[in-house]
C-alpha cells in the first residue's frame, strides 16, 4: 500500500482515498506572466510521476491543475510591453504546454484558469462574508485570520508568532496584521470583474480554492505543490476554504522540495536562474533526449529532498540512459528458441517488479525505483551472456517499458549514444534519411566476421570503419562475434 508524507500531520500515512478506486488531486499550477523555470520542472514531473503510479495501481485519477492567469505580475509584464493581459497569458500558456510536452510530462484531466470561475470566486467570498469570517474595507475583502482558530496548522506557525514577525507597515485597515486580501477593488487600467463589493479582481489564494472546490468538491483526496507554497499560499487555502465549508478540504497535502544552483538558491540576482527552455536551447541532444535526461536526473532525488542542478549532474543522467538503452540494443540481437538464463531472469523480474513497487509505496522513492531498474539492468546483461531465449528478451524489455512508463523513462525505440555535434542532425527518434538499414548493417557485420576469421584484417578494418562512418559502433566480444550501436 502506498504511504506518503503529509505535510499537514508532519508523518508518512497510508493513502485512502474518499471514493475507493478513485483518486482526487489538485496541484497549483504557474502564474502565466514568464517562462518556467528548472523548479517549475521538478514540481510538474514530480506529480505527473505520482498520477502515473496511482493509475498503474488501479486508481482513476481526477487530476486538476490550474493556471492563475490574473494576478499583479501578469498585469505589470502587460504594462511593460504594452499588451493586453490576455496577450500575456498565451504567449505563456502556450510555453508552458510547449516545456511540458519536452519533458514527457501528460497533461491534466483539467485545467481551470482563474477568469473562467469569477462567479464560483465571487460565491465562495460571499459565503466567507455571511459567516463572518471576512470583512470589507473600501472595495476589498480580507479574510480575517483570527476567526479560524488552527491558522497556522499546515506551515506549524502560531498566529501570535505571525503577528509579532509582520513587518511595520502592514496595511492599517486590516484588523490583523495576517488577514489577506480575498478581493481587491479594481484600479485605473486594471482588469475588473462585477462584484457585490464593486468591480475588482480575485486575491491569489481565493482562487485555487474556488476551482478545486468548483471541479473536485469541498473535500478532496491530494493537495499538491512546491514547498514554497506551504505558507502562506496553502495555509491560506486551508483556512478560507474549511472556514467556508465547515469541512476538511484536502486529506493530504504533499510538497515538493527545492531546486538550488551548484548549491546555492536558484536566483536571477546571482546568474543561476535557468528557464526549462534555455537548459533544451543549450543542449547538444535533440530534444527527446535533453527531456529524458533531465527527467532522471530530477528523479534521481527524492521529491522531498532538496535537488542541486548542475550539467555534471544532467551528464551522468545522460550516461545511465545510454546503458539502459544498450540494453535495449543487445535485447533486440538474434536468439534462440530456448535460453540457460530464462528461468533466472524471470526470477529476477519478478523481484525487480516487487523492489520497484515497494520503492514507490514508500512515499514515492523515485530514487530505489529507478536503482532497482539499473540493478535489473546489470542482471539482464549477465543472463543475455549467460543465453536468453527470443521470447525472453521480449520479456525483458518489455519489463523495462512497463515499469519505466511510471516514471516517464525508457519508452523510445532510438537513442542517441555519442555526441550529435550539430542539435539540428536529427530527433532522438528518427533515423536519419541517409543511415543504413538493419539488414545493411547485419550484412557488413556478417563480411566483417568473415574478413575476420579468414584473417583479411584490411578489409576488417575497412568495414568497420564504413560502419562508423554512417554513425554505427562496433564492439567486439571475447567469444569472437559482435555486437552494434549507434
Amino acid at each position: 500500500m502506498l504511504r506518503i508524507y503529509n505535510t499537514l500531520t508532519g508523518s508518512k500515512e497510508p493513502f485512502e482515498p474518499m471514493v475507493p478506486g478513485m483518486v482526487r488531486m489538485y496541484v497549483c499550477g504557474v502564474t502565466v506572466y514568464d517562462y518556467c523555470h528548472i523548479g517549475h520542472a521538478r514540481s510538474a514531473l514530480v506529480f505527473d510521476v505520482l498520477r502515473r503510479y496511482l493509475e498503474y495501481t488501479g486508481f482513476a485519477v481526477e487530476f486538476a491543475k490550474n493556471f492563475t492567469d490574473v494576478d499583479d505580475k501578469i498585469i505589470k509584464r502587460a504594462n511593460e510591453q504594452g499588451v493586453s493581459c490576455d496577450k500575456i497569458t498565451a504567449t505563456y500558456i502556450k510555453a508552458y504546454y510547449d516545456d511540458m510536452d519536452r519533458l514527457g510530462v501528460r497533461r491534466a484531466t483539467l485545467e481551470p484558469k482563474a477568469t473562467e470561475h469569477m462567479a464560483d470566486i465571487v460565491a465562495l467570498v460571499e459565503a466567507l462574508v455571511a459567516k463572518g469570517m471576512a470583512y470589507r474595507v473600501d472595495g476589498d475583502v480580507y479574510f480575517q485570520v483570527d476567526r479560524y482558530p488552527v491558522y497556522g496548522r499546515l506551515s506549524k506557525r502560531k498566529i501570535e508568532d505571525l503577528q509579532a514577525g509582520a513587518r511595520v507597515d502592514v496595511d492599517e485597515r486590516k484588523r490583523h496584521p495576517m488577514d489577506f486580501a480575498l478581493w481587491k477593488a479594481s484600479k485605473p487600467g486594471e482588469p475588473s470583474w462585477d462584484s457585490p463589493w464593486g468591480p475588482g479582481r480575485p486575491g491569489w489564494h481565493i482562487e485555487c480554492s474556488a476551482m478545486a472546490m468548483r471541479h473536485l468538491g469541498e473535500t478532496f483526496d491530494i493537495h499538491g505543490g512546491g514547498m514554497d507554497l506551504i505558507f502562506p499560499h496553502h495555509e491560506n487555502e486551508i483556512a478560507q476554504s474549511c472556514g467556508a465549508t465547515g469541512k476538511e478540504f484536502a486529506r493530504y497535502w504533499v510538497h515538493n522540495g527545492f531546486v538550488q544552483i551548484n548549491h546555492e538558491k536558484m536566483s536571477k540576482s546571482l546568474g543561476n536562474f535557468f528557464t526549462i527552455r534555455e537548459i533544451f536551447d543549450k543542449s547538444e541532444w535533440p530534444d527527446a533526449v535533453t527531456g529524458e535526461m533531465l527527467r532522471y536526473f530530477l528523479l534521481s532525488t527524492h521529491y522531498r529532498s532538496p535537488l542541486d542542478f548542475s550539467d555534471h549532474s544532467v551528464a551522468e543522467a545522460k550516461n545511465a540512459l545510454n546503458g539502459m538503452y544498450d540494453l535495449f540494443e543487445r535485447l533486440k540481437e538474434p536468439a534462440p528458441a530456448h535460453g540457460a538464463a530464462d528461468q533466472r531472469m524471470r526470477e529476477t523480474s519478478m523481484r525487480t517488479r516487487q523492489a520497484f513497487a515497494d520503492a514507490m509505496d514508500d512515499d514515492v522513492n523515485t530514487p530505489n525505483a529507478v536503482a532497482a531498474l539499473q540493478k535489473l539492468r546489470g542482471e539482464a546483461n549477465k543472463a543475455l551472456e549467460a543465453g536468453l531465449s527470443a521470447e525472453m528478451r521480449h520479456a525483458v524489455r518489455e519489463e523495462f517499458r512497463s515499469l519505466g512508463a511510471v516514471l516517464g523513462l525508457l519508452q523510445q525505440d532510438r537513442w542517441q549514444f555519442n555526441s550529435p555535434g550539430a542539435r539540428e542532425s536529427h530527433s532522438a527518434t528518427e533515423v536519419p534519411a541517409n543511415a543504413l538499414s538493419y539488414e545493411a548493417i547485419a550484412d557488413k557485420i556478417a563480411a566483417r566476421l568473415a574478413a575476420k576469421q579468414s584473417r583479411d584484417y584490411k578489409r576488417a578494418d575497412q568495414l568497420r570503419a564504413e560502419l562508423a562512418s554512417h554513425g554505427i559502433i562496433i564492439e567486439d566480444r571475447p567469444d569472437g562475434t559482435s555486437r552494434w550501436k549507434r
